[in-house]
């Protein structure tokens, strides 16, 4: 017989109740969000985070909560906007850090004086 993949069976019990109880809480009725916008939510972090499982959970509970598929389409594509803005914001920061623009026009107009003085 193959391995079987155990969730949380690196966690002590007591983590595991405390685990569980805050997710019933995040889960509860009666507060600000509904649950269908709440596993569009979920959604979206779970591709943010890269979880796998999290994700195919999510995706079902969503459509248990009457999610359609434009909606879970709109969710992800909130996730893709914001993964790729990541990007953006971590190049500013390193250009900002680096300077990294001025160092490509110091390269560019050695590259152009080097050009000029092959012709």
């Amino acid at each position: 017989m193959g391995k079987v993949l155990r969730s949380y069976e690196l966690l002590e019990e007591r983590m595991k109740e405390i685990y569980f109880d805050f997710y019933r809480e995040t889960y509860r009725e009666g507060t600000a969000l509904d649950n269908k916008t709440k596993e569009l939510i979920a959604i979206a972090a779970s591709l943010s985070a890269g979880c796998q499982n999290c994700l195919e959970g999510h995706l079902k509970k969503a459509m248990k909560y009457g999610a359609d598929g434009a909606e879970i389409r709109e969710a992800v594509a909130i996730a893709v906007g914001v993964a790729a803005a990541t990007i953006v914001d971590r190049s500013d920061l390193a250009n900002f850090e680096m300077n990294f623009n001025e160092l490509l026009k110091k390269a560019s107009k050695a590259e152009k004086a080097e050009a000029g003085s092959e012709s």
